[in-house]
């Protein structure tokens, strides 16, 4: 490539603010050229941090005037099919955010038109870009902790109550009738449930037979902000995953993959591993990781792989689904909770060890009987998946 690729972003406030870093650090390089910003609101100079690029609320003129390549979407849930498929009519290769889609079905018409109209697609899971992923499965292969009994995921993470007031999609199921699904496990925490898949070899719609969910919520909102899913998987293996927005104390997430002689931890925003196993001292390593609007230029300029296709991140849009489709989250009781004044956010007390303790031993909130969830709905909402 003798030219950098321009590249326009949808949305460059709020977590787009990234991806105009990243933009800038790969335009250095010579990789890529922001070519122009789609916001409702144009940026302001002082915003941006210089210069600005071309600006349009139309991402389809904007695409058309700046003769944009690529485009990064980072627009709210329910906006991302519709403009994806606005670039791929125009044969404008994508980064799309996750979730790519609220619901199955809006993924597949994603996906599909992605597919028929020829261009290239990466769904921005990033820590499927770390090396972390394709080593562990190195182990895995090579029997380093025996055979492979399961998957568990676990997220404590805090949100304070402005958090939901961001935008007026967070927080939300729906949205004037259209879905969000902005919940723990599908939004901020998402990494962790597609990350648990990756590594449990279940990363297609098929490769996945029943999913079981716990929904709750702590705060006023629609959606969920502590919960927990089990899915099951073709080879029988379970994948656990739970996740809150109300931790007492906030960690790292990470995923856990459990082996009849061992188990290989992964915290995978660090890009760190834990290997323990029989007979042998824990072995620690660390990863780099490829960034993935860098790995898309690689696949358009050089014939590289794309790390995240649509198709990669089916299983992961099983789970949205079956999110979508359960029970409303219920609200935890008055007493499971208590606001933190310093911060303005809602604890649950004991939520950091059930969160550690669903991933260790692959039970969910209910099965490991955290009062809150004993007795009432929607426990242990399951839901079996066609493979066909």
């Amino acid at each position: 490539m003798t030219t950098p690729l321009p590249v326009v972003l949808a949305g460059a406030r709020g977590h787009g603010r990234w991806h105009v870093q990243n933009i800038r650090r790969l335009q250095e390089r010579g990789l890529v050229r922001l070519a122009g910003i789609c916001e409702p609101t144009p940026l302001t100079e002082e915003e941006f941090g210089g210069e600005l690029p071309a600006q349009s609320a139309d991402f389809g003129a904007l695409l058309d005037s700046t003769g944009a390549r690529a485009a990064v979407v980072c627009t709210p849930i329910p906006t991302h099919t519709d403009l994806a498929l606005t670039a791929a009519r125009r044969g404008v290769h994508l980064l799309l955010e996750k979730p790519p889609a609220p619901s199955y079905a809006e993924f597949r018409r994603m996906a599909d038109g992605v597919a028929e109209a020829g261009v290239a697609c990466q769904i921005g899971f990033q820590s499927l870009g770390s090396h972390a992923v394709p080593a562990i499965r190195e182990l895995i292969a090579d029997g380093a902790i025996g055979e492979v009994a399961g998957v568990g995921g676990a997220g404590a993470w805090a949100r304070d109550e402005a958090y939901y007031r961001r935008a007026p999609w967070a927080g939300r199921r729906r949205l004037n009738g259209v879905d969000v699904i902005d919940g723990a496990l599908t939004n901020p925490l998402a990494h962790a449930v597609a990350t648990a898949l990756a590594l449990s070899g279940a990363t297609r719609a098929e490769d996945v037979t029943a999913i079981e969910t716990e929904l709750w919520r702590a705060n006023a909102i629609e959606a969920d902000d502590t919960s927990c899913v089990r899915v099951t998987t073709t080879e029988g293996r379970p994948v656990t995953v739970a996740a809150t927005l109300c931790a007492e104390r906030p960690d790292e997430p990470y995923v856990l993959v459990h082996g009849s002689g061992g188990r290989i931890t992964f915290w995978y925003k660090q890009d760190r591993v834990l290997l323990q196993r029989a007979d042998h001292g824990p072995e620690e390593f660390e990863y780099g990781r490829t960034d993935l609007l860098e790995n898309l230029v690689e696949h358009l300029t050089t014939g590289a792989d794309l790390l995240v296709p649509p198709d990669t991140t089916g299983a992961f849009m099983r789970v949205v689904e079956a999110i979508r489709q359960a029970p409303d989250p219920a609200p935890l009781p008055d007493s499971a909770w208590h606001l933190l004044p310093g911060e303005q956010r809602r604890v649950v007390p004991g939520v950091d060890g059930l969160v550690a303790a669903a991933a260790d031993t692959l039970a969910l909130y209910s099965e490991l009987g955290a009062p809150w969830a004993l007795g009432n709905a929607p426990r242990n909402d399951r839901k079996e998946v066609s493979t066909r």
